[in-house]
């Protein structure tokens, strides 16, 4: 049973930094992908960054240059890290693991959420 658990969430004002943690229950060598999702009051969950296990990474154009995932894996733990942070970036930001397998199936994890809150 995966479990994920987000951190570092806060309230900040536009031009500041956070950065997020997600803490896995076990290696993160065996998930596919590892990505931060964020949810806006009345919006979508939608993608904000993914980091593959090749170190393969992709952002949502809004936060391109701003932000940045990494992971550590002795510490099963994958960051993102929030610079020049805008009040459109206020969010609930969910950890996500993904898992391939074959057939095409795929399963996919998620964390309880931390708030993001960047004040104008």
């Amino acid at each position: 049973q995966v479990q994920l658990v987000e951190s570092g969430g806060g309230l900040v004002q536009a031009g500041g930094s956070l950065r997020l943690s997600c803490a896995a229950s076990e290696s993160i060598f065996r998930f596919d992908v590892m990505g931060w999702y964020r949810q806006a009051p009345g919006t979508q969950r939608d993608l904000v960054a993914r980091l593959t296990t090749g170190a393969s990474t992709n952002y949502v154009d809004s936060v391109k240059g701003r932000f940045t995932i990494s992971r550590d894996n002795a510490k099963n733990t994958v960051y993102l890290q929030m610079n020049s942070l805008k009040p459109e970036d206020t969010a609930v930001y969910y950890c996500n693991a993904e898992q391939h397998t074959a057939y095409g199936r795929s399963y996919n994890y998620w964390g309880q959420g931390t708030q993001v809150t960047v004040s104008s």
